[in-house]
């Protein structure tokens, strides 16, 4: 829906080809399993957003969804303790995945220039090695035909058949890498506690990839109309409880696989919503297509179809959502239809896409498994640095800022590599680390276990 948000000013009309039937209204979908579990965009995408559909953040917050600022409102358990409440530098949207949907949806689908062609399944490309002219869809009444595109833009996601496709072109396999850390995913709607369905905060129990056992971690996201989705997560060994297992276990996993009980103390006394959905659709897979030696004209792939994320560090939406920006400014600049357009779009969204990825893999690539040949040289090093970065964040709000600008995908990783970051990472931090979750007074009070 971005990308044809990107592209409708762009082109006298763009077609949605999709395959599910969606919903008007907020409402799970067959094609969208992971909705079940939590989301939350990071402030990057929500500046990308709000450039693509401008006034749409204040929509979602009338919706219900939340706006939480970093560290301000999140209280969070690092590998090396407790993270301070630090005065705000970014901020993170909370929301169910269906709110986010149906929201965008309804907007981009309101300008007549979009068309939205759902219950439909793309067959394949139609074209050349050299330049793309359509795609072959099937309709929901099971015939086919050729649609014809002045661009096509595969944002299909996971499943994405492009690498398929472009063998089929004549053009060779594209180069590709997984990193997969055997996460499995739980997750559980709850209504939260009466007085603390509003501005309650992020609560999050990360793992400690360092240690030789499975990683466990879990979060708690406040969402629209006082509900909290919380996830919860473990590695290979260490996976939380399964969908066919009672909510009891859910709840038992929270306090005590989890390196604090906090999570499984305040869902003992939330009300469960939802029966526990599960996933294992968590590795980390990128295809290289800006490497290709050669790329079709009037193509591009972007989102998870391009590169796909553990979704334990949210930011598969800030991504796609940026990616969908630099579409829109890279034809804007060079031309629509003009040659080499869309390997420029390819190259230019490689840039948001590796930051990303650089923060999912830098930390997955050293659970047991993840790998055939196991942490890289580099991997070893950047992970020491950023592990001392973590450290020293949870006493010095300046380094902590720092982070978040990375994080929130605001500024590239080199700002880690200041001359001024160098020397706060050798000193560590200036502030004694917590002992105690830093919830205040009156949120405990809120949540009932005070």
């Amino acid at each position: 829906m971005l990308v044809a948000a990107a592209l409708a000013g762009l082109a006298e009309r763009v077609v949605v080809v999709e395959r599910d039937e969606l919903p008007v209204a907020p409402a799970p979908r067959k094609g969208l399993p992971q909705a079940r579990h939590a989301h939350m965009l990071w402030s990057g995408g929500v500046r990308a957003l709000e450039e693509l559909l401008p006034g749409v953040t204040a929509e979602l917050r009338a919706a219900g969804a939340r706006r939480a600022p970093v560290t301000t409102d999140m209280v969070v358990l690092s590998a090396h303790g407790w993270f301070r409440r630090w005065p705000e530098s970014h901020h993170v949207l909370l929301a169910g995945r269906d709110l986010f949907d149906a929201t965008v949806r309804a907007r981009v689908l309101a300008d007549e220039r979009v068309e939205l062609l759902d219950g439909t399944e793309v067959l394949e490309l139609v074209g050349s090695s050299e330049a793309v002219t359509g795609v072959r869809v099937r309709g929901r009444d099971g015939r086919e035909r050729t649609l014809d595109a002045g661009l096509v833009v595969d944002a299909s996601g996971r499943g994405s058949g492009a690498p398929r496709w472009l063998t089929e072109l004549g053009l060779p396999a594209p180069e590709q890498r997984e990193v997969d850390s055997g996460l499995a995913y739980a997750s559980r709607l709850y209504l939260a506690p009466e007085q603390a369905r509003d501005g309650f905060p992020v609560v999050n129990v990360q793992s400690d990839a360092r240690g030789d056992g499975p990683g466990r971690a879990g979060f708690l996201l406040p969402i629209e109309n006082g509900r909290w989705i919380v996830t919860l997560n473990g590695t290979r060994g260490g996976e939380p409880t399964s969908a066919n297992a009672s909510g009891d276990d859910f709840a038992r996993f929270a306090r005590e696989e989890l390196r604090h009980p906090l999570i499984g103390q305040l869902l003992d006394r939330a009300e469960p919503l939802s029966d526990v959905a599960f996933t294992r659709t968590t590795v980390n897979r990128r295809y290289f297509y800006e490497r290709m030696p050669a790329w079709p004209d009037h193509f591009t792939v972007l989102g998870d179809a391009l590169a796909a994320y553990n979704p334990v560090y949210g930011h598969g939406l800030a991504v796609g959502a940026q990616s969908a920006v630099i579409l829109r400014d890279v034809v804007r600049r060079h031309g629509w239809g003009a040659p080499g357009v869309s390997r420029r779009v390819q190259k230019a969204v490689a840039r948001p896409v590796g930051a990303a990825w650089d923060l999912a893999t830098g930390q997955d690539v050293f659970y047991p498994g993840a790998t055939e040949e196991g942490p890289t040289g580099r991997d070893r090093l950047v992970a020491a640095y950023v592990d001392r970065l973590m450290y020293t964040a949870t006493g010095n709000g300046r380094i902590a800022r720092r982070v978040t600008d990375v994080t929130s995908l605001e500024r590239r990783a080199e700002v880690l590599l200041a001359p001024s970051v160098l020397l706060a990472a050798l000193v560590g931090p200036l502030k004694a680390t917590l002992a105690e979750p830093p919830l205040t007074a009156e949120e405990l009070k809120a949540a009932g276990i005070q």
